[in-house]
């Protein structure tokens, strides 16, 4: 009876994986309905019920930093069933910038898979900025030091801290000024009132089309197939400058082994689908799936760069 019983007992992660989701799954969303996020995990959660036979359902709670979304998943239950889409800013680089959050970044979850990356650029003014190339912007902006500022779409994220890098990299002292969106961030890049910014690719083209800002590179690996003629900071010599805005899904911790693996097979699914793909490599956005381990380690080495930033900002932010 003993035997029967451990063997019962190891049959179970199998059966788990055999029948989980036996009901929806629902992903906690930092933002509200039609941010760009949340649209593409809707794109998802189509083909992910397709495949599964579960809807996945979109649940937003916005705000805070996306504190209030990782809280209320680090405290559901570890069953799979409730899950977070994160952003780059909420597991690498508020762990740096607030001095108490009420989930630890690492110990409170457990990685799913990575699930989108996308490009940013650093664009600036055409007419109050005579450089068209990075190596001139620096020797312009090197000289002039303080009196050079770039935007980013909100203080203490990566469009801030890429600012940051890119001031110690190339030796510049550039002023950030934070505005609250990419909307007003590209508004006064347009308008003049800072000479450069680090935004989103999309965000700027229509403006770099209509000749009113120049984009000097892109934070991705390699070119953007949407703007093919820009050098990435990389190919122009500037180092560490390959940032993803970047987002993941995790579930909390102690979720088990089995409904990690086929979470990840049933995201992995999804993100490599044809469909998925071309839509979002359409608006300049990369399905990046990976295995949980890859998620943990790429997440590891993000927050380490942060910390970097952070640290040499000053920056903190107000709680």
């Amino acid at each position: 009876m003993a035997a029967a019983a451990a063997v019962a007992w190891l049959a179970q992660p199998q059966a788990h994986a055999q029948t989980f989701p036996d009901k929806p799954v629902r992903v906690i969303v930092p933002f509200a309905p039609g941010n760009t996020l949340d649209a593409s995990l809707r794109q998802v959660a189509e083909v992910f019920q397709r495949n599964t036979g579960q809807p996945l359902i979109v649940d937003n709670k916005p705000g805070g930093a996306g504190i209030v979304a990782a809280q209320a998943v680090a405290q559901a239950p570890a069953d799979g069933y409730t899950l977070l889409l994160a952003n780059t800013s909420m597991l690498t680089i508020n762990p740096h910038t607030f001095s108490k959050l009420p989930y630890d970044a690492e110990k409170s979850f457990r990685p799913v898979t990575n699930f989108l990356g996308a490009s940013m650029v650093f664009a600036v003014n055409a007419a109050n900025v005579p450089p068209n190339t990075l190596a001139e912007f620096i020797a312009w902006a090197k000289p002039q030091g303080d009196k050079v500022s770039y935007a980013s779409f909100t203080a203490g994220n990566s469009s801030h801290f890429a600012g940051v890098i890119l001031n110690k990299r190339a030796g510049l002292n550039m002023v950030h000024v934070p505005f609250n969106g990419t909307p007003p961030a590209v508004q006064n890049l347009v308008g003049g009132q800072v000479h450069g910014a680090f935004l989103p690719l999309l965000a700027v083209k229509p403006h770099l089309e209509s000749g009113k800002v120049k984009v000097l590179a892109v934070t991705s690996p390699q070119r953007s197939p949407l703007m093919p003629g820009v050098p990435t900071f990389t190919e122009q010599g500037i180092a560490e400058m390959e940032i993803y805005i970047w987002s993941s899904i995790v579930a909390p911790a102690g979720t088990p082994d089995a409904a990690i693996a086929k979470l990840n097979a049933d995201f992995g699914a999804a993100l490599r689908s044809a469909e998925i793909r071309d839509k979002w490599r359409a608006v300049d956005f990369e399905p990046i799936p990976t295995t949980p381990e890859e998620a943990a380690r790429f997440a590891r080495e993000e927050s380490k760069r942060w910390a970097e930033a952070v640290r040499i900002s000053g920056f903190k932010a107000t709680e």
